[in-house]
């Protein structure tokens, strides 16, 4: 790692480096490795994620469009990649920084490995470097703005990247749902994996679903399935009239990358107009966040985010603590929530707001991802929670 204040200082060590990859960040610090995956730069927020197992997902998660995924774990790639571990079709994640690169994956279920899907999806990754540095880096001082840049030939131009770097606009006021949402509606029945089965579809539903994409996990759509919901999928733009016009008994905020508040700028009113309607409402991360924001409160950027599999939050109404996965760079500040908003959970590790009710309602929401994908199964309960207010309506 060079941690310089320009970047053209460190120039003449890099022509006779032999790293085949580099990490600029913003600052002018240079972290160099071993490229792998494809032979790009790419530009976005780094970030750290401290899951142990479940990279594909991760990397397929449409919450992190915009942003360069560091693992703490050290050894990704163990299990290689398949075409059924996939949170999305097309992944949208800038880079992906590791300690060590499985180059040799061994798992029955694997087809390739992580560098060749990497390649496949023209997704930069640079492994070699001092992760552990990186992520006490972030820690202290917040996610930076960075490039992650694979040249096999070694030729980098650090001015250029470093300028890449600070030219990035940055996360806040960014709407990127409108990037990874459908373009038009769709339905959907598949349910989750199952061992030695695969995917099935749920053939009898007994509920509507109208999952609002702002870019929406397959298994939150699969966790819905599993508990009898007849799911239609429509794009993060829609109206009020348009919802309602599938006749839902309950209605899914999904999951999704940017700033609430940019989103919010549409999705807002249609979600105002849903709680006015007393119909089941369930809020999943970035859909927890703008439900915020219509019910009067207010969100803030957070300075290093969580991004994990193994974040404890208590649920303020059973005392219960679960152990869920999260990822989001952005929270709803509970202390700007009106009377009638009862803040449910909070993080354990930093008090932040993790889940929120309306009283007298069955409109709530929840900061973390209760499908998990990876993760642990501790809040499938919530889909129960969300099916049982919707079915009440039949």
């Amino acid at each position: 790692m060079n941690d310089t204040t320009s970047a053209t200082a460190a120039e003449p060590a890099a022509r006779l480096s032999r790293a085949t990859a580099r990490l600029v960040l913003a600052s002018g610090t240079v972290f160099e490795g071993t490229g792998f995956g494809a032979e790009t730069a790419a530009v976005g927020e780094v970030c750290f994620n401290t899951a142990m197992t479940g990279y594909q997902e991760i990397l397929t998660d449409p919450s992190y469009a915009g942003q360069i995924v560091a693992f703490t774990f050290p050894h990704i790639g163990i299990v290689g990649t398949n075409s059924e571990d996939i949170e999305s079709l097309t992944p949208v994640v800038r880079g992906v920084v590791v300690r060590a690169d499985a180059e040799h994956p061994s798992n029955y279920r694997a087809i390739a490995a992580l560098d060749r899907w990497l390649k496949q999806h023209n997704i930069p990754g640079i492994s070699g470097l001092d992760t552990r540095a990186l992520t006490n880096r972030i820690r202290e001082q917040g996610m930076p703005h960075g490039v992650v840049a694979h040249q096999a030939r070694s030729e980098f131009d650090t001015d250029s990247l470093v300028r890449r770097a600070r030219e990035f606009p940055g996360l806040v006021g960014l709407d990127l749902a409108k990037d990874v949402s459908c373009r038009q509606m769709y339905a959907w029945r598949e349910v989750p994996w199952a061992w030695g089965h695969g995917y099935a579809t749920e053939r009898q539903p007994t509920w509507r679903a109208v999952v609002l994409d702002y870019g929406v996990k397959r298994n939150i759509l699969r966790q819905l399935a599993a508990h009898g919901a007849d799911i239609v999928v429509l794009p993060c733009n829609v109206t009020y009239d348009d919802v309602m016009r599938h006749a839902p008994h309950g209605v899914l905020l999904s999951n999704g990358p940017g700033d609430p508040a940019a989103t919010g700028a549409y999705a807002i009113p249609t979600i105002r107009r849903l709680v006015d309607s007393e119909i089941p409402v369930f809020g999943i991360c970035l859909g927890h966040q703008m439900l915020g924001l219509a019910l009067g409160g207010t969100t803030r950027k957070m300075a290093q985010g969580h991004h994990g599999a193994n974040h404890p939050v208590k649920d303020l109404e059973t005392s219960k603590v679960e152990i869920v996965s999260m990822n989001h760079g952005f929270t709803v500040d509970a202390e700007t929530l009106p009377a009638s908003v009862k803040q449910t959970h909070i993080s354990l590790f930093d008090g932040s707001n993790c889940g929120l009710r309306v009283e007298g309602t069955d409109v709530f929401s929840v900061q973390y991802h209760p499908e998990a994908s990876p993760g642990p199964m501790d809040s499938h309960y919530l889909f129960e929670r969300f099916a049982r207010a919707a079915r009440a309506r039949l």
